[in-house]
């Protein structure tokens, strides 16, 4: 890849967030990784219990293009779907740009990073 991430989206429940499930995701959101991401975001929301919130971790993704914007605005119409919101956990300060730009920032609750508890 040529950001030199790994590019992965890992689904967990556990959270600080009471009632969230969380997909940790870390890699650029772009073009170049929208095969890898797609299916394991998209799962990540499918898995998700009806009704609650689906918190996709970004603290370890710094760049979203329109690709990764498709991406997340596709994953919110499914979590809609089963009655749930999506939460932006951490997004980079040109993701936030990103959504202002195209009139999205509303669409999406911003939060800070989720923390990983021990297992």
């Amino acid at each position: 890849m040529t950001s030199g991430k790994e590019q992965t989206a890992h689904p967990e429940t556990e959270s600080r967030v009471p009632h969230s499930f969380v997909v940790w995701v870390s890699g650029d959101l772009d073009l170049d990784h929208s095969a890898e991401l797609r299916p394991l975001l998209l799962d990540g929301v499918a898995l998700a219990p009806r009704g609650t919130e689906i918190v996709v971790d970004l603290q370890n993704s710094s760049f979203c293009d329109s690709t990764g914007l498709n991406l997340l605005l596709t994953a919110r119409e499914l979590a809609l779907e089963s009655g749930s919101r999506i939460t932006l956990a951490a997004p980079s300060h040109q993701m936030v740009r990103l959504l202002e730009i195209t009139g999205s920032v509303d669409l999406f609750g911003l939060g800070p990073a989720e923390q990983r508890w021990p297992r």
